[in-house]
């Protein structure tokens, strides 16, 4: 059963657009990593070509409208595929990053097995190779001080300026707790392996996962992959947004003309 098909609470998700500064003649789809918001992509557009655009998957739970978090890639993936849909009008690439890797990986493979169109090329950023299962303990359920220090501790996340708000900090933990959960349930099943490109970034200081790990997406992928690393950790893409996106479109637009 494909990841699009497996969860019929999914809601649709909507898409903010970063525009290109020409009219657009390529989308770059990105998708949430845990806890993420669309304010990870805003500048995206003033390093990539101007017919470029940028599509941030808004998924339920992350805007005004009050619906619940999901909490499975498989939900994930259903509530995007329908507007992935409306964009495949041009030419575009998926790129997720940690969380959004798996959701990347699993819609790319969902669109291979039930679309007419497909992705110039997927990029999957700080995540170990999908059928890969997670080593360490499980976060979701701990209580709001444990859970807060191990996402700390793991993976660098949620800022000082958010823990210093605590209302901000009330509202960001369902959303945050939801995604955890998604990943930490997550259990690879696709027999088939991914057609479109794929490539491979990672942070090298990463301690999760180690960048010697992210050669094993070569496991899921027909063709052969491409693996880059940048200085930095888990959430790298902070701060080497210029090389970063010289990568992508690198490896995107010099393959598809």
């Amino acid at each position: 059963m494909s990841a699009a098909s497996a969860d019929p609470r999914a809601a649709t998700a909507t898409f903010i657009r970063f525009g290109s500064s020409a009219p657009a003649r390529r989308r770059l789809i990105c998708l949430p990593f845990a806890g993420g918001t669309a304010a990870t992509y805003r500048l995206w557009p003033q390093s990539l070509p101007a017919d470029v655009e940028v599509r941030f998957a808004q998924l339920p739970g992350r805007d005004l409208r009050g619906a619940a978090p999901l909490d499975s890639i498989a939900a994930m993936v259903a509530a995007v595929l329908p507007a992935v849909d409306e964009l495949a009008d041009l030419p575009y690439a998926i790129f997720g990053h940690s969380m959004g890797a798996l959701v990347a990986y699993e819609l790319t493979a969902a669109i291979e097995q039930s679309r007419g169109h497909r992705p110039d090329c997927l990029f999957v950023s700080a995540r170990r190779p999908p059928d890969e299962g997670d080593t360490h303990p499980p976060l979701a359920h701990l209580d709001d001080a444990e859970f807060v220090g191990e996402m700390r501790d793991r993976y660098n996340a949620i800022p000082d300026a958010v823990l210093a708000e605590p209302d901000l900090l009330t509202l960001l933990l369902p959303l945050l707790r939801a995604d955890i959960r998604a990943f930490e349930s997550y259990r690879h099943t696709l027999n088939t392996m991914i057609e479109t490109p794929v490539h491979v970034f990672g942070g090298r200081y990463d301690a999760r996962p180690r960048p010697e790990l992210l050669d094993g997406w070569q496991r899921v992928a027909r063709h052969p992959i491409t693996v880059e690393t940048f200085p930095g950790g888990h959430f790298f893409i902070n701060d080497v947004r210029e090389p970063l996106i010289r990568a992508i479109v690198s490896r995107w637009i010099g393959e598809a003309g």
